[in-house]
């Protein structure tokens, strides 16, 4: 069965906050709380570059490893979900989160987080699929509607991909090689070589 993943390149994203601004209008997402940001790597310099981040749905995602009351969990298709009710305010999944994917609507002088809210995928949560209550907790559920997330489908450069986890990464493959660096793409000698000098 297909895996859905997210995967923005960094050499198309220009910065625009499209899918930022759109995922808040289409899920009405409280004030002051973001599902998708765009994080800018070096600014101002030469080598800028742009990533749009929200919570990845990782196949083996440490939020829901963390959970202590179950409130995170992952679909057939590998989307990460959480139910609302359930949720405890305890931040594990907040530390746990190597994309600083979920968030919290409260800060307390006592630690009272409130209820956590991070990106759905645009596939709503445990209500039924199109409810009052699954658009109010976690907004519109596109994934239902056989649509993609709103964020990806907005990307006025295709830097947001969204899909079958496969595809996605088919289509990056395709991108790199006709770009024709291969493995001198962004971020490769970072990560691998940083001792190097280019």
């Amino acid at each position: 069965m297909a895996r859905l993943k997210f995967l923005c390149d960094a050499d198309r994203c220009i910065e625009c906050n499209a899918c930022a601004t759109v995922c808040k209008n289409e899920h009405e997402v409280p004030w002051g709380m973001v599902r998708r940001r765009v994080v800018t790597i070096n600014d101002g310099e030469t080598d800028e570059r742009s990533v749009a981040v929200s919570c990845m749905h990782c196949t083996d995602a440490p939020c829901v490893a963390v959970c202590p009351t179950s409130t995170l969990y992952q679909t057939d298709l590998g989307i990460v979900l959480h139910d609302k009710d359930n949720c405890i305010g305890c931040g594990y999944c907040f530390y746990a989160c190597p994309f600083g994917a979920p968030q919290f609507p409260e800060a307390t002088l006592m630690g009272s987080r409130g209820k956590m809210d991070k990106c759905t995928y645009c596939a709503g949560g445990p209500e039924e699929n199109g409810s009052e209550a699954e658009f109010k907790k976690y907004g519109r559920n596109r994934i239902a509607e056989g649509k993609l997330p709103i964020c990806a489908e907005v990307c006025s450069t295709r830097a947001l991909l969204a899909g079958d986890g496969d595809v996605v990464g088919e289509i990056y493959r395709e991108r790199v090689i006709h770009r024709g660096y291969g493995s001198g793409a962004w971020g490769w000698k970072t990560a691998y070589y940083p001792d190097e000098k280019s």
